[in-house]
């Protein structure tokens, strides 16, 4: 399996990043994308992959919540960024209006931005969009046939949503939310409709730690290792086997970030 998103960054995780690769490596987990969330963060997250190169990339990007740190130096820091072997996407990049820790216009200021290094270096761009998709839409939908390859991340909602991204060619990523039994209804719903060539896995840990996990698994964080878990609920939802679903995200990843997020190993590996 490939995580697409998980923070290795975020102190809860990177105090223990050895055993926590290795777990995740024990679990079937072969390659992990270490997400930039800010400039600095985006720094910290190449240097990870270049520290594990055989089993993390990363991406480089300004989430929606740290917009307002956009400056006149991101770009080209970004852009520099970008430039290296390892990283793979451009992102987290967005709009959330849920907590607003930007305003909206510092949102979507850094967003374009973020979507113009997207088309200029050509690499992927990795998505969060939450409480704001008719912006979201508006913003990219005139860009589409510009950009290259686009996934919405941790996707939670429901079939119509889901039919707007599909619309505009995006792939989708799911995590450990489909296992919350509070929330995850119109997710249970949508999961069915999301086509296969489409599909990506992720944790997003140290976050949406998966509520039904064995006891002989419960842990306080999430961590890439719980991905095993989150695919098995996922197959099971699908009707489909989990080694058949395992097969098929992994090449629906590899095509969407290029062979290089394997990290060395073959898709058949």
């Amino acid at each position: 399996m490939i995580d697409i998103c998980c923070n290795l960054t975020h102190p809860v995780l990177n105090k223990q990043l050895p055993n926590l690769l290795e777990r995740a490596q024990r679990a079937g987990v072969q390659t992990m994308v270490v997400t930039g969330a800010s400039v600095e963060d985006s720094h910290d997250a190449l240097a990870l992959a270049q520290r594990y190169p055989d089993c993390l990339c990363a991406t480089v990007g300004v989430h929606p919540h740290h917009a307002k740190h956009w400056d006149d130096t991101s770009y080209q820091t970004l852009q520099t960024l970008a430039a290296q072997d390892k990283i793979v996407a451009i992102g987290e990049t967005g709009l959330d209006y849920n907590r607003n820790f930007s305003s909206v216009a510092e949102q979507q200021f850094a967003f374009r931005q973020q979507i113009e290094l997207a088309i200029e270096t050509r690499l992927p761009l990795f998505t969060h969009q939450r409480d704001a998709h008719d912006d979201f839409i508006k913003i990219l939908k005139p860009l589409r046939q510009q950009l290259g390859r686009v996934v919405v991340h941790c996707f939670t909602s429901e079939r119509a949503t889901l039919a707007d991204y599909l619309e505009l060619d995006f792939y989708i990523g799911v995590t450990g939310w489909i296992c919350d039994e509070r929330r995850a209804a119109a997710l249970r719903a949508a999961v069915t409709e999301i086509p296969a060539d489409r599909l990506m896995l992720e944790t997003d840990a140290p976050y949406l730690l998966p509520r039904d996990l064995p006891k002989s698994l419960k842990a306080k964080h999430n961590e890439p290792a719980f991905l095993a878990h989150i695919a098995q609920d996922i197959a099971r939802r699908r009707s489909v086997e989990y080694a058949g679903l395992c097969q098929q995200t992994i090449a629906n990843t590899c095509r969407f970030y290029g062979e290089a997020i394997m990290c060395g190993q073959t898709v058949s590996d």
